[in-house]
């Protein structure tokens, strides 16, 4: 590992094969600051010849990656390890410019994004095959895991950095080749930070690479290559079902792992702490001003403490500071880009318009809006309907547990949700007939740990991803049997 602590460089070039070089294609992505809207760079976009020599790369350095000992994966990833903390301020310092991340939250994307690849490096020492019985006589049923050998990646913008390595780490470090799309808003905390680190860690030429282009030049090609046996998305429900849909078409079907939208419950049944509700909802709602799919999108009271909430939450909701990301005390910063801002202004105007009532609001700052709290919601209003993805939130009133447990299913999506009960056992037996993939009891329902499965039902995706899960996966079983002695044969 380098000791130098020199900005990382060469931020404009792709990283293919081993090398940093321009894209190909003749098309240029500016990189701008969400919050200033200052220019952070301007980087010569991939073609789809680009993108052939990366798939390339990694099909030809996979086999000698994958048959490393365990313990010389285990390594690069360690020292990956190494670096995050030695590039600590540097890599939180790029979220909070290119994200528009806050500082708290910059701090928390770079925790989790360490804190997978702490996991993953011990992934090659739990790679695990069977000996099964046998009913032939001589024969021995060996099963062996393996890894699928490369992996597409395509990530999003709102957790860059983690949710790219909540990938990559894990397949590399289970002998895959990795071929990463990061988003077009974030292509440095995304994709070429992630090179850099495992650059300079010592992985081996080829076996990663970063490509960074338009999705309208690269995206159908990049799911649809011959090369990958599977691809791991990250991002919107409707791109991930057309990309679930490619991959099962044409000559090359493959794996996919979807990770998509949320419409999150937080529900707060007749029983729970009104004042330890309220502090939780805050933070699950509105850390990075709500663009994260598990953050809550719908809370749901109970008739007997409707008042009492709405008004706790909304008073503590004024007092959030919003503005500058890099300050260390403010808590809602800006919206990724100008046509995302729009999008939550059109939910915010169609919320008046549909009948809530707008509890707090404000006029937006460049791209910083400051938090919304509606009332009076009823569950066939967009706002409850639809992923807002932004710092607003319906508060919808329900008259007991069992229609809070109806307000809280009826979605079409299932990935993370919280309940808040003054009988944690009472709590549970809520939880477990929501229908999500992820539930918190007395918590809020942004929660992601290294070890924890994460990943939702109905339309919030396919798969899981972290610990024992991501080894399935990004593995696959290969059944092999050995014939000790002649068998016979009925003809």
């Amino acid at each position: 590992m380098s000791s130098s602590k020199s900005l990382y460089d060469d931020l404009h070039l792709q990283y293919i094969g081993g090398k940093w070089r321009k894209g190909a294609s003749g098309k240029i992505g500016e990189n701008t600051d969400p919050f200033t809207g200052d220019k952070l760079g301007a980087i010569p976009l991939a073609s789809k010849e680009d993108l052939d020599e990366a798939y390339a790369a990694a099909a030809k350095a996979q086999p000698a990656w994958a048959a490393l000992p365990p313990a010389e994966r285990a390594a690069v990833m360690e020292r990956a390890v190494g670096i995050f903390d030695a590039r600590h301020e540097e890599i939180t310092h790029w979220l909070i410019r290119e994200a528009g991340s806050t500082r708290i939250k910059a701090e928390v994307e770079w925790s989790s994004a360490r804190a997978i690849t702490v996991e993953a490096a011990t992934f090659p020492h739990r790679i695990e095959g069977r000996i099964l019985a046998s009913d032939i006589p001589g024969k021995e049923s060996r099963v062996y895991r393996k890894p699928l050998g490369v992996i597409g990646v395509i990530s999003p913008w709102n957790f860059p950095l983690h949710l790219s390595q909540r990938s990559v780490a894990p397949a590399l470090a289970l002998g895959n080749a990795v071929v990463l799309k990061p988003a077009s808003d974030t292509p440095v905390t995304g994709g070429q930070l992630i090179a850099k680190i495992f650059e300079e860690a010592g992985l081996p030429a080829g076996v990663l690479s970063v490509v960074i282009g338009a999705g309208s030049d690269i995206g159908d090609a990049f799911v649809e290559h011959a090369v990958p046996r599977m691809i791991s998305f990250t991002g919107s429900t409707p791109v991930g079902k057309g990309i679930g849909t490619t991959a099962a078409g044409g000559d090359h079907l493959k794996r996919v792992a979807l990770e998509l939208g949320g419409n999150n419950a937080f529900v707060v049944l007749d029983d729970a702490n009104v004042d330890g509700a309220v502090k939780a909802a805050i933070f699950g709602k509105f850390l990075h001003q709500g663009q994260i799919c598990m953050a809550i999108n719908r809370i749901i009271v109970d008739a007997s403490l409707y008042d009492e909430f709405v008004d706790k939450f909304t008073t503590h909701a004024k007092t959030l500071k919003y503005g500058n990301p890099a300050n260390a005390d403010t808590a809602i910063g800006p919206i990724i880009n100008a046509k995302q801002l729009e999008g939550i202004k059109d939910k915010i105007a169609n919320a008046q318009k549909e009948g809530a009532t707008m509890a707090l609001g404000g006029e937006a700052e460049g791209n910083v809006l400051p938090p919304h709290v509606f009332t009076d919601v009823t569950p066939e209003m967009e706002i409850a309907r639809e992923e807002v993805f932004g710092p607003a939130v319906s508060i919808l009133k329900a008259r007991d547990e069992a229609h809070a447990l109806e307000l809280a299913n009826a979605s079409l999506f299932g990935l993370s949700g919280a309940v808040h009960s003054g009988d944690s056992a009472r709590g549970v037996a809520f939880a477990r007939r929501m229908i999500t993939g992820m539930t918190h009891v007395n918590d809020q329902s942004v929660n992601d740990e290294a070890n924890a499965p994460f990943g939702g039902e109905r339309n919030s995706g396919l798969g899981r991803f972290n610990g024992d899960w991501a080894i399935e996966e990004f593995t696959t079983d290969h059944w092999i049997t050995v014939q000790h002695s002649p068998r016979d044969y009925p003809f």
